[in-house]
C-alpha cells in the first residue's frame, strides 16, 4: 500500500505506464530531477560568489599607504598620520601613493561619497602640514557585500612642495632610429608647443648646423620636463630659463637625446654607459615599424638592464590599421625568448597610471603608448605616466650611497670664460659640496692631483650641495685641463680627507 500511494502520488492517474515499482520510479526521477537541478545550480552559485576585489597587503616599506577612511581624527590620530605621511614621503623621495578606502589587507572597500569628501579634506590638511601638495590620480567604483550604496576608492599622490633645489630627478634616455621623432617628441613635451608636420618642435634641440641641415641628431643632447607638486606640467611654455623649471617643479625628468643613425651608434653607447639614466624610450615610427637600428637599441638597453617603454609616433600620417600592425609587431619581438617582456598597451589615462606603478614593481611589464606630436592625440597619457613614474632605488639605497666616499666620474668638458675648467658627469656615490677638495685621475703616470671645487650647478641652475646619483657641472677655476680625461680615459674625481688619500677610483668601459 505504501508503494501505491507513493506511485499514485507521483504517477497521473492516466499514466501509460504500469502502475510498478520500477516504472514508478523512472518517472519520478524525471519530474523531481529537473527542480533538483535549479536547487544545486542556486547553491553552487551561492557557494562560488566571485571574491571582492583586493590588492596586495600594505608594505611596512614603501611609498604606498593604504587608508579605509580619514573622517574626523582626534589631534592625536592627526598629528600620527601626519608622521606616517612624512615616513611614506621619505621612503618614495619625496613622493607618496595613498589609496583611500582600502583595508591594511588590500580588500577594496569603498567609502560613500560623503566619506570620501571627508577623507580628503584630511589627507589634505595632511599634506599642509608636512609641505606638500596632494592630486587626485582617480577614482574607482567598487562593489562590496551586494551593497546598493555607491562607494569608491581613490589613489592620490602626494608630494613635496619644491624647496631648496632638492627635487626628485629621474633620467631618461630616448632610443630610437633615425627619423622616428625622438627630437620632436623632445621638442613637444618640453617647449609645450606641437609640431607643425615639418620639424619646427626639435630645431630648439640641435646643438650643430649639420643637424639642423640634416634634421638629425649625430650628439648627445639634454633637455629638461618639470612637474609641480599638485602634478602639473612645467616646461618652457611658461618658464624662461631651466633656473625657473628647477624652482617650480618637484619632480624633474632629464631627456638625454640620443643619436639613432648607424653611424653614431657608439655615441648612443656612450650616452647609455655613462650618464647612467633611469629609464629608456624607445621611439618607433608608425609609419615604418621596427626598423634601421631598433632592434639594436633595444638590444643595448636590455643588456644594460634599463627598464624600457615604447612610444610609437606619427600615428597621423598612418591609418587605425597600420597603427595596429606597428603595435602587434612590437609586442611579438617583445613576447620573443630574448627579451621575455609583457607589452602593455596604454589606451586610457587610467592605464597609463596602472602602467607607471606596474613599471618599476615588474622588470617584464613594457608599456607602450601611442601618439601624434602634431595633433597632439594621447600626448596627455604620456605625461600623465611621467608625472607618476616612480624613482628605481628607495630612501635607504639613496642613503647608503651618499655614505660612500666621494666619487664623480667625468663625462664633458668645457672651459668657460671668466669661470676656467667646468667639467660635467655623474657623482656615483657621497656628497660634493661648494668648495670642497678632491683629487683628479688617475693621469698617465698613474697620479692623482689635487683641486678645489669651485661651484655646482644642476640642470643650468646653482645648486650648494651634490648627492649620489645626481648629475651636475662642477667649476675647477683654473685648474689644467690637459690633466682630465673623458670616462673613455678613466677620469675620476675621489674626495679626500686630513691631506691624505682616502681611496682610488678607476673605470673601465
Amino acid at each position: 500500500m505504501a508503494d501505491t500511494s507513493e506511485g499514485a502520488a507521483v504517477c497521473p492517474a492516466n499514466s501509460r505506464h504500469a502502475p510498478g515499482s520500477a516504472n514508478i520510479g523512472k518517472k519520478t526521477s524525471k519530474k523531481s530531477r529537473p527542480r533538483r537541478g535549479k536547487r544545486g545550480r542556486r547553491r553552487r552559485n551561492k557557494n562560488s560568489r566571485t571574491p571582492p576585489p583586493h590588492f596586495p597587503p600594505e608594505a611596512e616599506e614603501g611609498n604606498i599607504e593604504y587608508k579605509l577612511k580619514l573622517v574626523n581624527p582626534t589631534q592625536y590620530r592627526f598629528e600620527h598620520l601626519a608622521t606616517q605621511l612624512k615616513w611614506r614621503l621619505q621612503e618614495g623621495r619625496g613622493e607618496a601613493v595613498y589609496q583611500i578606502g582600502v583595508e591594511d589587507n588590500g580588500l577594496l572597500v569603498g567609502l560613500t561619497e560623503a566619506d570620501m569628501k571627508a577623507s580628503l579634506k584630511t589627507l589634505k590638511r595632511m599634506a599642509e602640514k608636512v609641505g606638500a601638495d596632494i592630486a587626485l590620480l582617480r577614482e574607482r567604483e567598487v562593489d562590496y557585500d551586494s551593497d546598493k550604496t555607491t562607494r569608491k576608492i581613490a589613489e592620490v599622490l602626494v608630494r613635496k612642495v619644491p624647496d631648496d633645489q632638492q627635487f626628485l630627478d629621474l633620467r631618461v634616455a630616448v632610443l630610437g632610429n633615425v627619423d622616428s621623432g625622438k627630437s620632436t617628441l623632445l621638442g613637444v613635451l618640453t617647449q609645450g608647443e606641437l609640431d607643425n608636420g615639418r620639424g619646427r618642435a626639435r630645431l630648439n634641440l640641435f646643438r650643430h648646423l649639420h643637424e639642423i641641415q640634416t634634421g638629425r641628431t649625430s650628439s648627445i643632447s639634454f633637455e629638461i620636463l618639470g612637474f609641480n607638486s599638485k602634478g602639473e606640467v612645467v616646461n618652457y611654455s611658461e618658464s624662461r630659463t631651466a633656473e625657473e623649471i628647477c624652482e617650480s617643479s618637484s619632480k624633474m625628468i632629464t631627456f638625454i637625446d640620443l643619436a639613432g643613425h648607424h653611424k653614431y651608434l657608439k655615441t648612443t653607447i656612450f650616452g647609455l654607459t655613462s650618464y647612467c639614466p633611469d629609464f629608456a624610450m624607445l621611439v618607433v615610427s608608425a609609419n615604418k615599424g621596427i626598423a634601421g637600428t631598433t632592434r639594436e637599441h633595444l638590444g643595448l638597453a636590455m643588456a644594460l638592464k634599463v627598464p624600457i617603454f615604447i612610444v610609437v609616433s606619427k600615428v597621423d600620417l598612418c591609418s587605425h590599421g597600420t597603427v595596429e600592425r606597428t603595435v602587434r609587431q612590437l609586442e611579438r619581438v617583445l613576447k620573443q625568448p630574448g627579451c621575455n617582456k609583457v607589452p602593455m598597451v596604454v589606451s586610457s589615462p587610467d592605464d597609463a597610471v596602472t602602467a607607471a606603478q606596474q613599471f618599476t614593481q615588474s622588470a617584464c611589464v613594457t608599456p607602450i603608448f601611442t601618439l601624434s606630436n602634431v595633433s597632439g592625440e594621447s600626448l596627455d597619457r604620456l605625461k600623465v605616466f611621467l608625472n607618476i613614474l616612480p624613482p628605481l632605488s628607495n630612501s635607504k639605497e639613496q642613503e647608503e650611497l651618499m655614505q660612500q666616499l666621494t666619487e664623480f666620474q667625468v663625462d664633458e668638458i668645457y672651459s668657460v670664460p671668466d669661470v676656467g675648467t667646468v667639467v660635467g658627469g655623474t657623482l656615483y656615490s657621497g656628497v660634493c659640496r661648494e668648495g670642497e677638495r678632491l683629487v683628479v685621475g688617475p693621469t698617465d703616470e698613474g697620479r692623482f692631483l689635487r683641486l678645489k671645487v669651485g661651484s655646482i650647478q644642476r640642470n643650468r641652475s646653482a645648486c650648494r650641495v651634490l648627492r649620489a646619483g645626481q648629475a651636475a657641472t662642477l667649476a675647477l677655476g683654473n685648474f689644467d685641463r690637459s690633466f682630465l680625461r673623458k670616462m673613455e680615459g678613466v677620469s675620476v674625481f675621489i674626495s679626500v680627507q686630513f691631506n691624505t688619500l682616502k681611496s682610488i677610483g678607476t673605470c673601465s668601459f
